[in-house]
């Protein structure tokens, strides 16, 4: 893995997180490097639907 450097900025501005920005790309990165290690698509979703889930709209 190569050494990653974060810098966090001071601001006056109210806090945002700084993790979220990482969070959508997320499934696509790991479906891309389950693929690329075992050559086997996932051609399926692997998180479940609000109603799977039990939540409603």
């Amino acid at each position: 893995m190569p050494k990653v450097e974060v810098h966090i900025v001071p601001s006056s501005e109210k806090p945002t997180g700084v993790g979220e920005p990482g969070v959508p790309p997320l499934a696509s990165a790991l479906t891309n490097s389950i693929f690329a290690a075992s050559a086997s698509a996932i051609c399926r979703s692997v998180t479940r639907s609000r109603s799977e889930q039990g939540l409603t709209l």
